[in-house]
């Protein structure tokens, strides 16, 4: 999908942005009245009595549904998009995140500045506090690193500290990241983050988007539903630091509202930065201290996330060779587990590779069923 060759937004982005622009058409209220009615046209087209009867549709909702039909605020917006390269994707389109479209609320329409790829259904958000410290900068940056070479996106909120280190690591690796604003994307908030979005969109390793319209502040309301798409967009969510009272907690109990993996990372004891993230693990978020805990959650959760045939596995599997056209590193770690367990460091001696290749191929084949994980994180072929 490029910006250059697509439409602004398809024909039915254009009417869903008609409701997502009417005052108190939120994603619920639509899902009631598609619902009710069952096409976005006829929605636009019903009576006021009609649309009353909608539960939490009263007389003024109505009317602004009624004025959204004319209302010019639509075309301005789709002004605003053309002028500045954006897309306006609704949820309807074919192309919407489909895991986004899967939360109880999903944004009627996203602006995106940038390219969503397919790929980037296998994302994990990296969240923490805006005042991190140095450990947290760097592990933030870090892991983000490890999670991108690994061919996970990297999602977060472009915000200061813990958020903009790791859209920068993901794309120190070469991989993939979004950034999700809580204000229009007329202008870039914090300001001095503006070079970073641009980066992410002219080096094409992901997209800057935003659910609120051109010219929306970035108020303090905007931030829990910016952060509703953080998650809805991720497998799971990493809280790299957070103090006791924190956003990035809020977003870790929305994550799993959502049924979404949370993983913290431990701090030390004495570091205020820490307090929430060990917190987090006390109640039963995932430990982290390296790559390999949150991969093997995460394989996990996106094996469950495939057809019942391509996740169980046959009692004799025939020959990986008749199963599978390998890529050529997958094929290297299925050729070093012949008849033996190895762990990351060696095979990537054996196949002379960097080890985040090797991580990347076995999660893959892992997720083919071709390789099964082993207590003391050593492989075997299956």
């Amino acid at each position: 999908m490029t910006l250059i060759d697509d439409p602004v937004a398809s024909p039915a982005a254009r009417k869903l942005l008609r409701l997502h622009l009417a005052d108190g058409v939120g994603p619920i209220r639509l899902a009631r009245l598609l619902a009710h009615f069952g096409t976005v046209d006829d929605v636009l087209s019903a009576a006021r009595n009609s649309l009353q009867r909608v539960e939490g549709v009263g007389p003024a909702i109505a009317q602004a549904i009624l004025d959204a039909r004319t209302d010019e605020r639509a075309e301005r917006e789709l002004e605003h998009a053309e002028r500045l390269r954006i897309r306006i994707l609704g949820l309807t389109d074919a192309d919407y995140p489909a895991r986004l479209a899967g939360i109880p609320d999903p944004p009627t329409c996203l602006y995106v500045r940038g390219r969503l790829n397919p790929q980037d259904t296998a994302a994990l958000a990296i969240v923490g506090t805006r005042r991190c410290t140095h450990y947290g900068a760097e592990q933030a940056r870090r892991f983000a690193a490890l999670v991108a070479g690994a061919g996970f996106t990297v999602v977060s909120g472009l915000a200061r500290g813990i958020d903009a280190q790791a859209h920068e690591g993901a794309m120190q690796a070469r991989g993939r990241t979004i950034a999700v604003l809580g204000n229009g994307l007329h202008e870039v908030y914090p300001p001095e983050h503006q070079s970073l979005a641009d980066q992410i969109v002219e080096s094409d390793a992901g997209a800057v988007l935003s659910e609120v319209p051109f010219c929306a502040a970035p108020e303090t309301g905007n931030f829990p539903r910016r952060n509703r798409i953080v998650i809805g967009l991720s497998v799971g969510v990493l809280v790299v630091e957070a103090p006791r009272r924190s956003g990035a907690l809020i977003t870790a109990a929305q994550a799993v509202d959502y049924n979404r993996e949370v993983f913290a990372l431990p701090g030390r004891v004495d570091t205020p930065q820490a307090t929430g993230t060990n917190q987090l693990i006390r109640d039963g978020a995932r430990l982290v201290t390296c790559l390999e805990d949150i991969l093997e959650e995460l394989t996990a959760v996106e094996r469950r996330s495939l057809p019942p045939d391509a996740r169980s596995q046959p009692a004799d599997p025939p020959p990986a060779p008749a199963l599978f056209d390998l890529p050529p590193d997958e094929q290297a770690v299925l050729d070093a587990l012949a008849g033996e367990e190895r762990d990351l460091d060696s095979l990537a001696t054996v196949c002379r590779l960097p080890v985040p290749r090797v991580t990347t191929a076995v999660m893959h084949l892992q997720l083919k069923g071709a390789v099964r994980r082993l207590p003391g994180s050593r492989f075997a072929r299956r």
